[in-house]
């Protein structure tokens, strides 16, 4: 009685969906086909330029992955794990590309990918950790190699329109546009320094986009993409980039000499704990090197005679730009070239005076 009961209700379920499917209007069309397309005519003009220079700057751009050993706990074998990506650019066809030296900084081996996807062994030309840039060479053929065009950072203005171009979380060549959303900006290097004149950006900027290169609207370099700010790691519209004007004048010294020659007086100072005790403003002079250009030029250090401590100058600002420490004075000098003439305004017994004096290369 029971699968009597189940079949007739299962022979209702047949009658009902037949019925249902005669009735029914069919969902599918087999006469369809494509619609027609609204012709949209040309691109806007700033769509064609964001285009274009896409298609001219990214062969400039490369992907880094840096490389590091490891010894195995308990078999103590050594083997190589991927320490991190990041983005950098040819800088010239002798196969030399400039990246963030937070990049490669724990790196044991670096490979450098082409936007051909060729890869290529690199090995560490210099750095300067200060400034967060760092030059790799490649030995890829010269037909490989598109250096990137060079752009100015002194005459930027917020507001302007900016693109990046990178590997952010590994994704090959992307680009990303904004804006300049402010000039002037501080960040820290890794080594704990100040950069100083740093680019502020909308332009989203992630993790692999370091070290890749900041376009202006021409499509040259105006900075080298390093930091964001946010607290996920993931872009919130606050990036950074060390300005072309500081990687141009940094980067042939890197290549040329292996790091970045710092312009220093020839003096050696007193810390600001005894700068402190004594209740002096500025940076005291404790001893000028002989032959310096600071002995030269004619400044004190500090002597000790019988009647008791005879005070050298105090450096009082640098150009017209106060210094109150170590820190202030060595930033307010590395803004300048080796061989160019500061002025110096110095504390010198009760009364302030200026001397000029020629900075000279420091190890």
């Amino acid at each position: 009685m029971k699968t009597k009961t189940l079949y007739i209700i299962a022979l209702i379920g047949v009658i009902v969906w037949l019925a249902v499917q005669t009735f029914q209007p069919s969902l599918h069309d087999p006469n369809a086909v494509p619609r027609t397309v609204t012709a949209r005519g040309d691109l806007a003009s700033d769509e064609q330029n964001t285009i274009d220079i896409f298609r001219k700057s990214a062969p400039s751009v490369v992907y880094i992955t840096s490389i590091a050993v490891r010894r195995d706990f308990f078999s103590l074998n050594v083997y190589e794990i991927p320490q991190g990506t990041g983005s950098g650019f040819i800088w010239d066809t002798q196969g030399r590309v400039v990246t963030n030296y937070h990049v490669i900084s724990d790196a044991s081996r670096l490979e450098v990918t082409l936007a051909d996807h060729s890869t290529w062994k690199a090995v560490l030309v210099g750095a300067a950790p200060d400034r967060d840039l760092a030059v790799l060479q490649i030995n890829a053929p010269a037909d490989k190699l598109q250096a990137i065009a060079i752009g100015e950072s002194d005459n930027l203005l917020v507001g302007q329109k900016v693109f990046a171009i990178g590997n952010p979380f590994g994704l090959d060549q992307t680009l990303t546009t904004g804006v300049v959303s402010a000039l002037g900006r501080e960040i820290k290097a890794v080594t704990g320094r100040t950069i100083h004149d740093v680019i502020q950006t909308d332009a989203a900027i992630n993790p692999g986009n370091s070290g890749g290169p900041l376009l202006d609207s021409a499509g040259r370099l105006i900075g080298v993409n390093t930091a964001i700010y946010s607290p996920s790691g993931a872009s919130s519209g606050i990036g950074f980039a060390v300005p072309v004007g500081e990687v141009n004048r940094v980067v042939p010294q890197i290549i040329s000499k292996g790091k970045m020659i710092r312009p220093g007086l020839g003096i050696t100072l007193a810390n600001r704990r005894l700068t402190r005790e004594l209740g002096l403003e500025g940076v005291m002079v404790l001893r000028v090197l002989p032959g310096s250009t600071a002995a030269r030029a004619g400044l004190r250090g500090t002597t000790q005679k019988r009647e008791g401590l005879v005070l050298g100058d105090i450096i009082l600002a640098v150009n017209g730009k106060a210094v109150k420490d170590y820190d202030s004075l060595r930033d307010a000098i590395e803004r300048y070239d080796v061989g160019q003439q500061v002025t110096l305004t110095l504390m010198r017994d009760t009364s302030p005076i200026d001397v000029a004096v020629e900075l000279e290369a420091m190890d």
